[in-house]
């Protein structure tokens, strides 16, 4: 009995042992473990005197009999590789030195993962050794942009795009594809930007990437060109929310949405299977534009009760004051302005476009001058919205306006025959009611 236990103790230790070295760094079994360590060392002290060739044999035992054993006999084997493939004797050679680079990569995504990471790099390598591997290298980054968009550098994002380009450009796929990821890659950059905006080298940089994607996307991006690829995808499903989607984010980030038919018809018919405060807030902008001011006003106070970021909640009020404007509700229009201003106390605009109202209005103000006073309200709005947002482009801007409106004031003569001095105060009678000053020409 005694020694039937010390035989099973013996082989629980011989097991134990085994499991623990089949998790091993050294290798799966003790032949894996003497071949790693007595290759390890060589590999090395070549790579230390950068014989890189000479490091081949040893660096490749190590690979094959530990490959656990450090993320370092990767990161090395890429120069490593690129020696042995640089130096290759013949195309055949090269190949197969290169297909070994790539096997590599997927190595180290099985033994220490990083796999978005990873999948770029082999990717980029793809790219430089073989020039006709343009559906391989598009391949492998679009898997890495499926299994870790976020992970990668924003260089990669843009030789992702540069490599969708040139795969549509060989005829694998249909321009549309441009298009898709081109949205994917904007979106990436867009946040990686946001997540630098404070580090003004790094936003810098990111920045430099958005323009070469714009730059590589400009020829495929004109309003005609968006219209003719989606036209017939919308025709022939007209309720595909995802595709509705797609359709809708691009146009508006290219600017094609004014007098634009397809993406008035495309979000309409995606607020009505899916709406949304964005896209009720999209409805509104293009009613405005179509002044269609009483639409706009319904989707935009719909938009309105479900925007939670203050520059979306910004831009609708703005929106909102400019219809109410349109249809001659001047005092709704106000509120809205201000509503505007509020949001954003570092904007002149509100106050610039509730000068405007002010502006826009003077028939409707009996002030015995035929409403010229009116322009004196216009006038200090346009001053405070100077002081708000004191830029010089704005300034000049606002300047420019406060002349052009000054022009519009009572004669000295008209102020006169009621009692008006110029300096004095007064209240702009009407929708307007602003206590002012009296100004005349």
């Amino acid at each position: 009995m005694k020694k039937l236990k010390i035989v099973i103790v013996a082989v629980m230790v011989l097991m134990a042992g085994h499991t623990a070295n089949a998790q091993s760094k050294y290798g799966d079994t003790p032949e894996d473990s003497v071949a790693c360590l007595s290759n390890v060392s060589l590999y090395q002290e070549f790579f230390k005197q950068k014989s890189y060739e000479q490091c081949y044999e040893p660096w490749r035992e190590v690979l094959k009999h530990c490959p656990r054993f450090s993320k370092s006999i990767y990161q090395r084997g890429v120069t490593i590789m690129k020696t042995m493939i640089n130096k290759a004797e013949n195309a055949e050679q090269r190949n197969a030195y290169i297909d070994e680079l790539m096997a590599m990569y997927d190595q180290r995504i099985q033994y220490f993962g990083e796999e978005a990471v990873v999948k770029c790099m082999k990717a980029y390598d793809l790219s430089l050794l073989r020039k006709d591997a343009v559906k391989e290298v598009y391949e492998i980054y679009a898997d890495a942009i499926r299994v870790g968009a976020h992970q990668i550098d924003e260089n990669y994002v843009t030789l992702y795009f540069k490599a969708t380009v040139e795969y549509v450009r060989a005829g694998h796929a249909d321009p549309t594809l441009i298009i898709d990821n081109y949205d994917i890659a904007s979106d990436l950059l867009d946040s990686l930007l946001t997540l630098n905006v404070d580090d003004s080298v790094n936003a810098a940089k990111i920045r430099g990437y958005i323009a070469n994607v714009e730059s590589v996307f400009s020829p495929y991006a004109s309003c005609d060109q968006l219209n003719e690829i989606y036209q017939k995808k919308f025709e022939a499903d007209p309720n595909n929310v995802a595709l509705l989607k797609k359709m809708t984010d691009i146009m508006m980030k290219k600017g094609c949405t004014d007098d634009n038919q397809l993406f008035f018809s495309a979000t309409e018919n995606l607020h009505k299977l899916e709406p949304s405060p964005s896209t009720a807030m999209r409805m509104g902008t293009m009613c405005l534009g179509k002044k269609q001011y009483g639409k706009a006003v319904e989707y935009l106070q719909d938009a309105l009760k479900g925007l939670t970021e203050k520059k979306d909640r910004y831009k609708a009020y703005i929106f909102l004051g400019r219809s109410y404007a349109g249809q001659g509700s001047y005092s709704a229009a106000r509120t809205a302005y201000l509503n505007a201003a509020e949001i954003d106390r570092t904007k002149g605009e509100p106050y610039y476009l509730l000068a405007v109202a002010y502006a826009s209005s003077y028939r409707t103000i009996d002030d015995g001058m035929g409403g010229r006073s009116a322009y004196w309200a216009c006038v200090d709005e346009l001053r405070h919205a100077k002081q708000v947002e004191p830029t010089e482009e704005f300034t000049a801007a606002m300047d420019k306006l406060i002349s052009s409106y000054s022009a519009f004031f009572p004669k000295k003569n008209d102020a006169f025959m009621l009692d008006l001095i110029d300096g004095k105060s007064y209240v702009v009678p009407g929708w307007i009611g602003k206590s002012t000053i009296i100004r005349t020409r």
